[in-house]
Formats: structure tokens, sequence, C-alpha cells
């Protein structure tokens, strides 16, 4: 929510289409400050992962044969990817309201379609740059097995993209900064905390396992942990069709603000 909205020169007859141009501005925005919005997440995960790899390592059961401290990576990097996504649309379109450049965007001939997929896939590569960086700097701590590529990767784009729409919803919703905020820090933040991040759901009591069963994050955090170990506390196709119907639901939602016009056009 801190990073600045920053000025882009581009030439008086961009050559560029319209999606384009505003999916380079999207990710020239977060890119120009890297250290804010890449970087520093990495160091905060870093801690989580030094202090509960460290103080749970003996307590927490997880998945036979494997190690907390490698259990943990996986589930850090993609709260990292998700939390990031979300904050990338989210401040961008706050920001681009309360400054009043907001028209900009809305006045040339781009769809709602063109829109919101620019300010997703902008998302879905800060997302993915986390993820990435914490990944990195988790193999030092942990050995990181990789039982499906293909899963690791399917779904931490699609959980990017899932939240990176929601984070545009709440911003379209949102008036001022403190509305934004509370949206964060009441729904998003325990959503991602309370999807299996730090254990492993199937040591919950029954009534916390049935809770964290209607969380979809906790089913983007499975199916991102399965891709490594080729276990999972539910069915990998499961959670591959949660998620993508929550990218699906999402994302349909934006676009109908954006159609609307709703807290966008006064």
């Amino acid at each position: 929510m801190s990073e600045h909205l920053l000025p882009i020169a581009l030439p008086a007859h961009d050559a560029r289409g319209g999606f384009t141009t505003l999916l380079y501005k999207e990710v020239l925005r977060f890119w120009k400050v890297s250290m804010q919005t890449v970087f520093a997440p990495v160091v905060t995960t870093v801690l989580y992962l030094m202090i509960f790899a460290h103080v749970l390592a003996n307590h927490v059961e997880v998945f036979p044969g494997v190690a907390y401290s490698s259990f943990l990576v996986p589930g850090l990097a993609m709260m990292a990817a998700l939390q990031n996504a979300f904050a990338n649309t989210s401040s961008s379109m706050i920001q681009s309201k309360m400054t009043g450049n907001l028209v900009f965007i809305l006045l040339p001939p781009l769809s709602p379609a063109e829109i919101v997929g620019a300010y997703v896939l902008a998302s879905m590569l800060r997302g993915f740059l986390c993820g990435v960086a914490v990944l990195l700097v988790g193999a030092w701590f942990a050995p990181l097995p990789l039982a499906h590529p293909v899963a690791v990767l399917g779904f931490a784009m699609l959980g990017s993209a899932a939240l990176g729409a929601l984070g545009l919803v709440a911003g379209i919703y949102s008036d001022k900064v403190d509305q934004l905020s509370a949206f964060q820090h009441f729904v998003v933040v325990p959503l991602t905390f309370l999807a299996g991040v730090f254990y492993s759901v199937q040591t919950l009591p029954p009534f916390w396992q049935a809770a964290s069963h209607l969380n979809p994050v906790f089913y983007m955090v499975d199916g991102f942990r399965w891709g490594f170990f080729g276990a999972a506390d539910v069915s990998p196709w499961l959670s591959l069709g949660v998620v993508g119907g929550c990218v699906a639901a999402v994302v349909a939602w934006a676009m109908l603000l954006l159609r609307s016009g709703y807290k966008l056009r006064h």
C-alpha cells in the first residue's frame, strides 16, 4: 500500500496497443520500486521461516518423510505471492482513483477484459517474482524436491490471478486507503494465514478441518505444495477445480464492476 504511483514517459506516438501499454505501465509501476515491492516481502518471509522452523520443528506433524522446514518453504512462498498479487492491483486502483488519473484508463477504447487482463497479468508477475525469490532463499534453509513442476507453476499463476483480480475488486469498492487496508487486514491476511501455510490441515480437530476446507486459499496453498512433495491434504484435482472456479468468479466480478462503471465514473 505504500508504493508510489510513478509517472511513466511513453513516446508521443506509441505503437503499442492499449492493452500492452496498460500492462507495461502496471509492470513498470512495481518494478521501479522493486526493492520495496519484490525484495522487502522476502525479508519478512525469511523471518517467518527462521522463527517458525526453529520453534515448531519438533512440535508440528506434517507429511511423512518431509521435514517441517521443507514443508514450510512452499507455503511461505505461496503466501508471499498471493499477498503481493493482491497488493499490486488494489494499491494501483485506489491510487488512480485518489489522484484522479483513472480517467486516462477509462477514456481509451479499452474493453473491461483488456483492463482486467492487464492489471491481473501484472499482479501475477509480481506474485511470481516474490514467490521465486522466497523459494530461492528458502532452498538455503531446507531441501526442496520438485515432484510436479507443472503443478507448481500452474497453482502459483492461478492463485496469483485470483488474488490479483480480488485486489482489483477491493480497489474499486474502496473510496480511501483506510477501507482498502481494512479489507486487506480483515479478509486477505486471515485467509492466507489460515490456509495451512504453517501446518497440515489434517492435524487440526474435525471442526477446524471443515472450516479450513471452506477457505479457497487453502486449496491454492495445498495444490502448490503438492507440486513439490507429491503429498497433499486433499486431492490436487479438487484443489485445481476450486482454484480455477475462484479465478473465473473473481475475474467475472471485476469485469462486471468495470462494465457498470461502479464507483469509477462520477
